[in-house]
C-alpha cells in the first residue's frame, strides 16, 4: 500500500462542469476515497461512457479511458477480464448507465465482473441539453416532455437487485464523506459493485433531490444504514424502523408507544435474501427516509475467479502450447 492524497489523484486539467454541479462534490470523494484506499495509482483504470459525468477521466490522474455512449460497462468489463489486477472504477450517468446502456448494465451485474460502477443520477441529460432520462419521475415537464412524462421511471436499486447484483450503495453529491465511504467498500467487494449517488444538475434539474437534501428536515429524509446498526434517524434520533404485522416496513418513534430501540430493525447487508434490501431501496420521502449507504453486500460467484480458473484448468491439460500448435491443431490441409 501506498501513501496517497487525494491530490495525487487529481490532474492537471481544468475541470470544465457548471458552478455548482454536484460532479464536482463527486469526484473529490472518489478521489479520497483512492487515496485512502492505498492501492498503487497505476493499478487504476477510470471508464466512462458519455455525458457530463463522463469527463470524469480526464480530470484523474491515473489511467483512463472516455468511451462511446452507453458501451461503459462493456468495456470496463473488457478491461478488467484482460488485466485482472486493475482496480476498475466505471463512471455513467443515469441516461447513459440505464437507457441505452441498459443491457450491459444488467448483464454486468449479472455475470458478477470485478468492477465498481457508478451511477451519477440527476434524472436528467444534461449533457444534450434536458432531455428526461430512464429515472425521471413521472410527470416531470423537460423539454421532450413539455407537458410531463408519462413513463414510469427505473429505480436504479430495483434494476441491481433484480439482475442478481451482489452489491449496491446509494449516496449524495453533497455528502463527501459518505459517498468516500460506499466507494471504498465498492471497491473492496469482489464481484460487481453498484453505487448511485444522487447528483444535481443546476442547470436543467436544479433541486431534483431537494425532498430530501434541503437542510430544513433532511434528517428526517435520510437514513444512513451501516450493517449491524439499528435502522434510527431523525433530527435528535429520535425515528426508527420496524416491520408491521402485514409485513411492511413502518415508521416509529422512539419511546412512543411503548417502542424502544431494541424494537428497531438492524440493518443485515451480508443477508443472502434481497426481499429487506428490495423494500429498503424502494423507500421515498416524504412517508419514509431515502436509504443511503451500503444497502447490499453480499459474496457470489464472480466471473473473474470462475474464468482465472477455466483458463488454469485448460492450460494445464491441452496439447496447444504455442501459435504453431494452434495452426497445426485439427483438420490442417495442405495448398500446393
Amino acid at each position: 500500500m501506498e501513501n496517497y492524497t487525494a491530490k495525487d489523484f487529481k490532474s492537471d486539467q481544468e475541470i470544465r462542469w457548471c458552478p455548482g454541479c454536484g460532479d464536482h462534490g463527486i469526484i473529490n470523494s472518489v478521489q479520497k476515497a483512492m487515496a485512502e484506499l492505498g492501492y498503487p495509482r497505476e493499478s487504476w483504470a477510470v471508464i466512462s461512457g458519455i455525458g457530463c459525468s463522463s469527463r470524469f477521466p480526464y480530470y484523474m490522474n491515473c489511467y483512463g479511458f472516455h468511451t462511446i455512449h452507453g458501451r461503459a460497462a462493456a468495456i470496463a468489463a473488457g478491461a478488467k477480464s484482460a488485466n485482472p489486477r486493475l482496480n476498475v472504477l466505471q463512471i455513467s450517468g443515469d441516461g447513459d448507465a440505464l437507457a441505452i446502456g441498459g443491457n450491459h448494465f444488467i448483464h454486468a451485474i449479472r455475470r458478477n465482473i470485478d468492477i465498481t460502477m457508478m451511477v451519477f443520477n440527476n434524472e436528467i441529460y444534461g449533457l444534450t441539453k434536458g432531455q428526461y432520462s430512464p429515472t425521471t419521475k413521472l410527470g416531470t415537464k423537460t423539454k421532450t416532455s413539455p407537458y410531463g412524462t408519462i413513463e414510469m421511471p427505473f429505480n436504479p436499486g430495483e434494476l441491481v437487485i433484480g439482475a442478481q447484483g451482489k452489491f449496491f450503495a446509494r449516496s449524495i453529491d453533497t455528502s463527501i464523506q459518505l459517498t468516500a465511504e460506499v466507494t471504498k467498500e465498492a471497491v473492496l467487494h469482489r464481484g460487481t459493485s453498484v453505487v448511485e449517488v444522487l447528483q444535481n444538475c443546476v442547470i436543467f434539474a436544479d433541486g431534483v433531490h431537494a425532498a430530501i437534501t434541503d437542510k430544513d428536515y433532511r434528517e428526517d429524509r435520510q437514513l444512513v444504514l451501516r450493517h449491524g446498526q439499528p435502522m434510527i434517524f431523525g433530527k435528535n434520533r429520535e425515528k426508527g424502523l420496524v416491520v408491521d404485522r402485514t409485513g411492511k416496513l413502518q415508521v416509529v418513534e422512539i419511546g412512543k408507544d411503548g417502542v424502544a430501540e431494541a424494537d428497531l430493525l438492524v440493518h443485515d447487508a451480508h443477508c443472502e435474501n434481497p426481499s429487506m434490501h428490495w423494500m429498503l431501496v424502494h423507500m421515498k420521502a416524504p412517508e419514509f427516509p431515502v436509504a443511503l449507504g451500503v444497502i447490499r453486500d453480499v459474496e457470489g460467484h464472480t466471473y473473474d475467479e470462475a474464468l482465472e480458473a477455466q483458463i488454469t484448468s485448460v492450460r494445464a491439460t491441452s496439447p496447444i502450447r504455442c501459435a504453431d500448435d494452434l495452426l497445426n491443431s485439427g483438420e490442417t490441409w495442405e495448398v500446393k
